[in-house]
């Protein structure tokens, strides 16, 4: 375990130092300018040029990027332009919502995910086939906002079952606030729980035609023990590293599926910080993303040697 995380190291540096320059980079590249906004325009050159100053914009780029990197290795994530307050506070005050959704999204994506690709990789009737079958097909092709629309049409404007917009702290109320997550929870985790169930589908049924469930076959092992005993078990593997990266995207998709239904997390944050040409904010708020994934897809590798005794962490 020590040899592989040393070897993984390298990498895993150059991915954050690389992603630290273009969450650097990402904000100064859109249009806008921070004292422009901050100020309405209604302020004096000589006003401007002080405030970009007492801002540290009016460094050359390789020195703010310094700076900034420098700040952060510190543990200072620097302060919002726009609400005088430190990143880290903005930061902190939001991150429970979204930990919230994001759980509950692994959990439902996860579940259905693994749900439907057992299902579809084992031996199962035309109809729960065209069901497997419908199911990836529709989610496959339907981002999460959209997925996110419709269940707000459905069932919180047609139906009325949950509510569509707003939040309850879920620690606070769990009963209430497991309402509010539903929902946007839902829309985050079907598209990415169908790319794992067909991967995971795709997986068994190749290794149906392997030689080793073949001897099992002629062996009079029961259809259901080879299913989930053979088949399964040495089909997990792919679905682990999928699951890995979906959770990456599931970040990702959270910023729009919080704006969808209004819930003051990180995505709300990082909206109002692109708006407002925050750099301070949505740079950190970029690159965490990044550290996260890449901690997510470390801690895959591992639970795919874990589960598959072929692979092992020191191997090549």
């Amino acid at each position: 375990m020590i040899r592989f995380l040393i070897r993984k190291l390298p990498s895993v540096l150059l991915v954050t130092f690389v992603s630290s320059v273009i969450a650097f980079a990402l904000p100064r590249v859109a249009p806008g300018d921070p004292v422009a906004v901050l100020t309405e325009g209604d302020i004096s050159s000589d006003a401007a040029a002080a405030l970009r100053a007492e801002m540290g914009l009016d460094l050359p780029l390789w020195q703010q990027y310094l700076k900034w990197i420098g700040n952060v290795l510190e543990g200072d994530l620097g302060t919002s332009y726009l609400l005088r307050r430190p990143v880290s506070e903005l930061v902190l005050g939001s991150l429970e919502s979204t930990i919230e959704l994001t759980v509950l999204a692994v959990v439902i994506m996860v579940a259905v995910g693994l749900g439907i690709g057992l299902m579809g990789g084992s031996p199962i009737s035309k109809l729960a086939r065209a069901f497997v079958d419908t199911f990836n097909t529709v989610f496959l092709a339907v981002p999460p906002f959209l997925t996110g629309l419709l269940l707000i049409l459905l069932l919180g404007i047609t139906f009325r079952v949950l509510p569509v917009s707003g939040e309850v702290a879920f620690l606070s109320n769990p009963e209430i606030g497991i309402q509010y997550l539903i929902l946007p929870a839902v829309a985050l985790a079907l598209p990415q729980a169908a790319v794992i169930a067909r991967l995971l589908q795709t997986s068994m049924l190749a290794t149906r035609g392997e030689d080793f469930v073949d001897l099992a076959k002629a062996k009079g092992v029961p259809p259901a023990r080879i299913t989930y005993r053979h088949v399964a078990r040495n089909s997990l593997g792919t679905a682990v590293v999928v699951i890995g990266l979906r959770i990456g995207d599931l970040l990702g998709g959270a910023l729009i599926v919080e704006a969808i239904f209004a819930r003051n997390g990180l995505g709300a944050l990082m909206v109002s910080g692109v708006q407002s040409r925050d750099y301070q904010l949505v740079q950190f708020l970029i690159l965490a993303a990044v550290v996260v994934a890449v901690i997510i897809q470390l801690l895959s590798e591992i639970t795919l040697a874990t589960l598959d005794p072929r692979i092992r962490l020191e191997g090549s």
